[in-house]
């Protein structure tokens, strides 16, 4: 039993990135109590970084039913349809909040809020703030509304151990340090996987920490053998490796070149598209990366990305930059229903670290901050509706979370990468992180290649697995299920 001083409080949220703020900003709004546990400080998570920016439909040729289409071509037939349906619908109110709380989005000349084109969009329809500085921009400033909400207690450099479990249900949770939290309901909002892969764009701390604490709670995770690699991710320039060169930059016309200045690929093509073209490129060259040709465009709307490589000894506004698909985001994650509630009662998980199959095999470009939003406010409304807890009994200790090894690491990216097959995926089975296990007997179950999962051995896609999603339950082998 831990002796802690124990916290109760109305909502416990882990994870300070968008999904989490938003969450804890919208059980405030309703007059709950929260505690918010961040193992960084605010404002410096993987959202943060978030280069994209938030996908909605707001111009007048637009609809939430061609965003849900959109949305769904790119997911090549595994995106859950009413996943799709309440993201695609809530979007544009979700702007309009972030603008009543401060949120400050980019202007076009007239005044209306700038649009923007990215991968997999037949509309112009990602509003940014700051060009590619949107997740700082909206990151930042959520931070200090939370840091200045009288109902939210922040504990910064804290990190969730342990779901706390009383007569089957999360009552709350304890942090490594031994301090216990007393809630109605446990939001997960802990990013995702994909820097369990040695190339990542993701921050170190991107390992599935809310899949590994809601799989020991007893909760069910899926679909981890859909990885999306992003197709521009920077390489070879030294304190810059990995990192991401949004493709609202090919939005406004940057081009991908081979090693003879040729283009070979539509550059808006969904984000799988583009990698595995980058990828198969590069094999048949042997060149260890392709060419981002970006000297065409503004660099004033796009700063961060401009003045991070110029800090690194490249200025793209006269040079190519190199690039090649690196690990970017985890389709899969704790399943959960579209408030995000997941298989164990009063524990919810929101943004990256959940599995609503939102994103199908492949996410569409921009929904991911879009669903943190979304979702984040359900899943905390949700939440509080959950009875209250009169007895939880003795708090449990601490229980360390898995790390993975650079070896684990590396593995991953040789045998679960880009492009898989059974007898490198067999081998992971025998690697000694849990999660990395789990990818691979998620991705040895999917015979097929669909979106972010391509199989050598299985290079065509089955329609017979159209929305069916791989769960693991307990310490059970993954099962197809259907999600509609």
């Amino acid at each position: 039993m831990s002796e802690a001083p124990l916290l109760q409080t109305d909502l416990a949220v882990v994870g300070a990135g968008g999904a989490g703020l938003y969450a804890a900003l919208s059980a405030s709004a309703e007059g709950a109590n929260v505690v918010l546990v961040s193992a960084t400080p605010l404002a410096r998570t993987a959202s943060y970084w978030a280069q994209g920016g938030i996908a909605a439909a707001l111009a007048p040729d637009d609809s939430p039913d061609l965003h849900r289409h959109d949305t769904e071509v790119a997911g090549r037939g595994l995106v859950r349809p009413s996943a799709a349906a309440v993201l695609c619908r809530e979007a544009p109110r979700i702007v309009a909040e972030l603008e009543r709380l401060g949120v400050r989005f980019d202007l076009d000349p007239d005044g209306g809020l700038a649009l923007g084109l990215e991968g997999g969009h037949s509309k112009r329809r990602v509003v940014h703030a700051g060009g590619s500085a949107t997740g700082r921009r909206v990151v930042r400033h959520l931070s200090a509304l939370v840091a200045e909400d009288p109902r939210i207690h922040v504990l910064e450099q804290a990190r969730a151990a342990t779901i706390w479990l009383r007569d089957e249900r999360c009552v709350g949770l304890v942090c490594e340090d031994g301090r216990a939290i007393a809630a109605r309901g446990v939001v997960l909002a802990t990013g995702g996987a994909a820097a369990l892969w040695s190339r990542t764009t993701n921050p170190p701390g991107s390992v599935g920490i809310g899949a590994l604490l809601a799989q020991a709670a007893g909760a069910a995770i899926a679909d981890l053998e859909l990885i999306q690699f992003h197709p521009t991710a920077v390489t070879g320039v030294r304190g810059r490796e990995g990192f991401l060169v949004t493709e609202a930059i090919r939005g406004e016309g940057a081009t991908i070149l081979d090693p003879e200045g040729e283009r070979f690929v539509e550059e808006l093509a969904p984000r799988d598209e583009v990698a595995r073209a980058i990828e198969a490129k590069m094999r048949a060259t042997g060149k260890a990366h392709m060419w981002l040709d970006m000297r065409a465009i503004d660099p004033g709307h796009f700063p961060n990305v401009v003045s991070a490589l110029q800090e690194s000894g490249l200025d793209p506004t006269r040079e190519l930059v190199p690039v090649s698909p690196a690990a970017h985001y985890v389709m899969g994650g704790v399943v959960t229903d579209l408030d995000g509630a997941t298989t164990l009662p009063g524990l919810y998980a929101v943004g990256e670290a959940a599995c609503t199959g939102l994103h199908g095999a492949n996410r569409l470009a921009s929904n991911s901050l879009t669903e943190c939003f979304v979702f984040g406010q359900r899943a905390a409304l949700a939440a509080l509706a959950e009875p209250a807890v009169a007895d939880g009994g003795d708090a449990p200790e601490p229980q360390p979370i898995p790390m993975p090894s650079r070896e684990t690491r590396e593995h991953l990216w040789r045998d679960a990468g880009l492009v898989r097959d059974a007898g490198g995926l067999e081998t992971l089975l025998d690697d000694p992180h849990p999660l990395a296990r789990i990818v691979a007997a998620c991705a040895l179950l999917r015979t097929e290649s669909r979106g972010g999962h391509q199989r050598s051995d299985f290079p065509e896609t089955d329609p017979a697995l159209d929305g069916n999603h791989a769960v693991v339950r307990g310490h059970n082998a993954p099962v197809f299920e259907p999600w509609v």
